[in-house]
């Protein structure tokens, strides 16, 4: 009996393996998400500060939550919109094609960043080879900057900075419809709940 009730063990561990393999993984063409928008021709004519953040494009950059830090109080004049992420985690996966097009649509209104959190630079870079971004993420393997800004841990989280490059709001957790992400950036980023005063 112990030994069918291993391998009866064996074989869901298997199937449950194979199944999050298949929800992590990108297409077989490497094509995660469908197909990817022209960042150079929908960018052309940003700010300055907002087209050195599309020259580092898909770049993992190191300094992690320091880092992170100035580089808002760098970007004071434009909103920003941060995404926590990590390869491993399927709902951040499954926000990738929105920031995508988001950063697409409204990068050179709106300042957007990356930051890889609890993650392997490895798998994160072979990642945004599949899914790539118009902007850099930086690097936070020990959760700091999520730890800073008062998440729970979990992934992925947005964070949305008023042009003062003060934060006020953050969504924690996945949005549950990839609507609603874009209806945040238009709120928070675009439509000045944001500013004080």
């Amino acid at each position: 009996m112990t030994a069918r009730r291993n391998l009866l063990l064996v074989l869901a561990a298997l199937a449950l393996l194979g199944s999050v393999a298949a929800g992590c993984g990108g297409s077989g063409d490497g094509d995660y998400g469908g197909q990817h928008p022209d960042y150079a021709t929908a960018l052309a004519g940003s700010p300055a500060p907002l087209a050195a953040l599309h020259r580092q494009a898909d770049e993992l950059l190191p300094g992690g939550r320091d880092a992170f830090d100035e580089r808002i109080a760098a970007l004071q004049g434009y909103p920003v919109v941060a995404n926590l992420w990590a390869s491993w985690c399927v709902p951040c996966r499954q926000e990738f094609p929105t920031l995508q097009k988001l950063s697409a649509r409204y990068g050179k209104q709106v300042a957007f960043l990356g930051v890889n959190s609890q993650d392997e630079d490895d798998a994160a870079a072979t990642f945004l080879e599949e899914a790539p971004l118009s902007y850099p993420s930086y690097t936070d393997p020990d959760g700091d900057v999520g730890s800073d800004l008062g998440t729970t841990g979990g992934l992925p989280d947005t964070a949305f900075y008023g042009r003062d490059g003060e934060l006020c709001y953050l969504k924690i957790g996945a949005y549950a419809d990839l609507e609603a992400l874009e209806a945040d950036v238009r709120r928070f980023a675009l439509g000045g709940e944001c500013e004080s005063g």
